[in-house]
């Protein structure tokens, strides 16, 4: 072997502890952001560290978060999901009409409702699969469509107005709150990341998500089944939407048509600024997590400072434009 030889095999060697590495930077780096984040909003917000403003910041976050969660592995695909918002709003509905319809069987209507809520998700995300796979429609005007289609027919189940009259035993789920600190919505929410968690970090279905986003035809010549993958990943992402739908319902003791509008882009932003790339390949629960918070907290501190709600919006799509641009640095300076 000569000494070049020698060299490029060091540097083979020497390239996944580097990749490594600068993923457990970047990582560290999100969380010096949250950080810095909490004391300064602590100094501007009055309030804002106090443990009233943590259980709703908390249990606010957790809506984002469950929807960042399946975005993150359609993301790490190098697809998009711009439907999960919708789709949470029509399995509120969906959900929220059963448990009403059966109030006086409150148990049986629990069970039931949350059987078609989630069913409900999973139908959105299953459609959306097996059009992005079968007919060959890119992921963003797939799901663009499907969020019109659901966010109508939410409109149109509920004739446009909020279902009542759901089981008390629901709600008082929803805003039970652990020794007046951890909201139940915070529990299950944490539980679903850390099973997603290793779920996409330690299993062959991760490893098969990562290597389609990272190169498509190489993961297709390995024998992987793409149309398959992608279909039960759109699904899981439509599951959690439909966890996410019932968690809302759970909370506000009502089934709401405008449920879920504009969670999309808060979940798309957490995704990116936990370091996910949205061309694919690149992404970890933990970082969609501690971006998660980071958008709840921004929203948070908006409200308490007396910013118009609109402003939410515009700060969420300028961090989207911003993490986005950084990211094709990044590439620019690795390619070059």
């Amino acid at each position: 072997m000569t000494n070049d030889e020698a060299q490029q095999e060091i540097s083979r060697a020497a390239a996944p502890r580097r990749s490594r590495f600068v993923k457990h930077l970047r990582g560290m780096w999100i969380l010096g952001v949250l950080l810095a984040m909490v004391l300064i909003f602590g100094i501007l917000a009055p309030g804002f560290l106090s443990l009233q403003n943590w259980v709703s910041t908390s249990v606010y976050a957790t809506e984002t978060l469950l929807l960042a969660v399946g975005e993150t592995f359609v993301i790490a695909t190098g697809g998009i999901d711009l439907s999960v918002g919708s789709s949470l709003g029509l399995s509120a509905i969906t959900s929220s009409m059963v448990m009403a319809a059966l109030v006086a069987h409150p148990g049986v209507g629990i069970i039931l409702g949350s059987l078609v809520g989630l069913l409900t998700g999973a139908t959105v995300g299953l459609f959306n699969g097996i059009i992005i796979t079968k007919l060959r429609i890119t992921p963003f005007i797939t799901t663009l469509g499907m969020l019109g289609i659901a966010s109508g027919l939410g409109f149109l189940l509920s004739g446009g107005t909020d279902i009542t009259n759901i089981p008390a035993a629901f709600s008082n789920f929803g805003g039970y709150v652990f020794a007046n600190f951890l909201g139940m919505p915070v529990l299950v929410t944490a539980v679903v990341a850390v099973v997603s968690g290793i779920f996409l970090a330690k299993t062959r279905f991760g490893r098969r998500t990562y290597a389609i986003g990272s190169n498509r035809e190489a993961a297709r010549v390995a024998g992987i089944p793409l149309d398959r993958h992608l279909i039960k990943i759109y699904t899981l992402t439509g599951v959690l939407a439909g966890v996410a739908g019932l968690l809302n319902v759970s909370r506000f003791a009502i089934g709401s048509p405008t449920a879920g509008q504009n969670d999309e882009l808060n979940a798309i932003a957490a995704v990116v600024i936990g370091g996910a790339s949205l061309f694919g390949g690149e992404g970890t629960i933990f970082g969609t997590t501690i971006g998660a918070i980071i958008v709840s907290m921004i929203v948070t501190a908006l409200v308490i400072l007396n910013v118009q709600a609109y402003w939410q919006i515009v700060v969420t799509g300028a961090i989207i434009i911003i993490a986005v641009y950084l990211d094709q640095l990044q590439r620019q300076r690795a390619a070059g």
